[in-house]
């Protein structure tokens, strides 16, 4: 569980891929003053196992599926990512509950200057804009945000300038991709309404399928 709050910014050393999985390496200096084999890091808001630690380096297996549904596939060496400890039973939520499951990516669409703060408007799938309410909490690249303003596939927050300069974003530009997890009460709310609905669904479907199977399809 992690809470969106970022600790600071590492750097990409490496990515080396496989057939269908990759190590990540990534350097850093706050995490590492308790970080232990087998802890949970959050690198852009995508929750990864320290599976090797040297000095004030970590490794991690990137699974094929973390390629699929997140933006890690397209880091490179050098590269400036946003890190989180698992937080501690006994801290403080400062931001919201996040899981660091990244449910889907989505497009920075425009940045704007407004006074001290930027604007940052994200194109996102249906999916993720089902879950989005104004004054909601979201997270992009793992960073805890408010939802600002909504329109049918955008959704805009308002950052000040301590989060642009302790995150990622300070080097974002319109076109990347971002990391988005919706706020995971929503997502549990709608599973709870709907579960008969789509459990009758999926019998339906279910039987269906046995009955063309039978019949010889």
């Amino acid at each position: 569980m992690f809470t969106g709050i970022i600790e600071e910014l590492g750097t990409v050393v490496s990515l080396k891929r496989g057939s269908q999985a990759a190590v990540l390496t990534i350097k850093g200096k706050k995490i590492f003053e308790d970080l232990k084999l087998g802890d949970s890091v959050a690198v852009n808001g995508v929750c990864l196992t320290a599976s090797h630690i040297s000095g004030n380096t970590f490794q991690a297996d990137v699974m094929n599926e973390t390629f699929h549904r997140s933006s890690l596939g397209s880091l490179s060496h050098g590269d400036v990512v946003n890190l989180e400890r698992a937080m501690a039973a006994n801290g403080r939520f400062g931001g919201h509950m996040v899981a660091g499951h990244v449910d889907a990516v989505g497009e920075i669409a425009s940045i704007k200057q407004d006074d001290n703060a930027v604007w940052f408007t994200i194109k996102a799938p249906d999916q993720i804009m089902k879950y989005c309410i104004e004054k909601g909490s979201i997270a992009l690249d793992g960073i805890s945000l408010t939802i600002a303003k909504l329109t049918v596939d955008t959704l805009s927050v308002s950052m000040i300038p301590h989060t642009i300069g302790n995150t990622n974003f300070g080097y974002k530009k319109a076109g990347d991709a971002v990391n988005l997890e919706n706020d995971m009460v929503g997502k549990y709310i709608d599973k709870l309404l709907h579960f008969e609905e789509n459990k009758k669904e999926e019998t339906s479907s279910g039987l269906t399928m046995e009955m063309l199977r039978n019949a010889g399809f």
